[in-house]
């Protein structure tokens, strides 16, 4: 990318891309990360996700917090707003290629002192989601443990 703002959606656009418009905003106000968010406000979930899916990423979340010390109630909702110049230096440092990869960039974003908001979008589950709740959840969980451990070696520095 080589615009000031990097936006992150995923591919069903689960996420609407009129959402951009009220994460641009909040990014304009000087914050370096905007996260989409499904957390903050959930009634603004349109489709449902099915209840033990749902209720695994909640489970998630709370392991990112106790695992990374991220105050972040969703770090897996893929509609993320990035400042280019801030978070080029961490995309270089990013090891984790999975569904993973969002909680490390976060973590060190905050680690690098960047300024990170969640904002309440809209939100619909597709059917065709790629992510598998057994497998890729015990990978995502593993992969908080691999960051940790990252971070205690100094890969990232």
């Amino acid at each position: 990318s080589k615009g000031t703002w990097v936006l992150f959606t995923d591919a069903d656009l689960s996420t609407p891309i009129d959402e951009l418009e009220r994460i641009l905003s909040v990014a304009e106000d000087g914050v370096d990360v905007v996260i989409g968010s499904r957390a903050v406000d959930r009634t603004k979930i349109v489709i449902h996700q099915p209840w033990p899916r749902e209720f695994g990423g909640i489970v998630y979340n709370w392991m990112v917090q106790i695992i990374l010390g991220l105050a972040i109630k969703d770090t897996q909702c893929g509609f993320k707003l990035f400042n280019r110049k801030q978070l080029t230096p961490i995309f270089e440092k990013q090891s984790i290629h999975r569904f993973g990869f969002d909680p490390e960039l976060l973590f060190l974003a905050r680690k690098q002192g960047l300024q990170i908001r969640e904002v309440p979008v809209s939100w619909s589950h597709d059917e065709g989601s790629k992510v598998r709740f057994l497998g890729d959840g015990l990978r995502m969980f593993l992969d908080l443990f691999q960051i940790r451990w990252n971070w205690v070696r100094r890969k990232y520095q």
